[in-house]
């Protein structure tokens, strides 16, 4: 598992993140193959294609964002990164979530964090 500074020396890797990627339109994309025609075109397209994004994980301590790498096959995870706790936070109640239920997208105020921790 890759931290912030082992992910910061992997610029192939933060070159093909999908800053727009959330979990539920991965799930759409990547599991719902029958669905496409609903999402206007929104589904995979070709055999070997694959997202990274980021998610939060609201359980985990101290609060951080997680790479995924999602394919039909699999979902792994590539990296943790530590994240201001306000931030993880704020993330989670813009879902309109409470704490401790869930997997949620950034936020955008996260994502512009993660983009500058990043060079981006």
């Amino acid at each position: 598992m890759w931290s912030l500074k082992d992910l910061q020396g992997r610029r192939e890797i933060i070159d093909r993140i999908d800053w727009d990627m959330t979990p539920e339109k991965a799930v759409e994309t990547f599991l719902e193959w029958g669905t496409g025609w609903s999402r206007k075109g929104d589904f995979v397209q070709y055999h070997d294609q694959e997202s990274l994004y980021f998610v939060v994980y609201d359980w985990e301590q101290p609060p951080q964002v997680t790479l995924i790498r999602r394919d039909i096959h699999e979902a792994e995870e590539l990296a943790k990164i530590v994240v201001p706790a306000e931030m993880a936070i704020e993330a989670v109640r813009e879902a309109g979530r409470k704490p401790g239920v869930g997997v949620y997208a950034i936020s955008d105020r996260l994502k512009e964090w993660l983009k500058k921790e990043l060079g981006c």
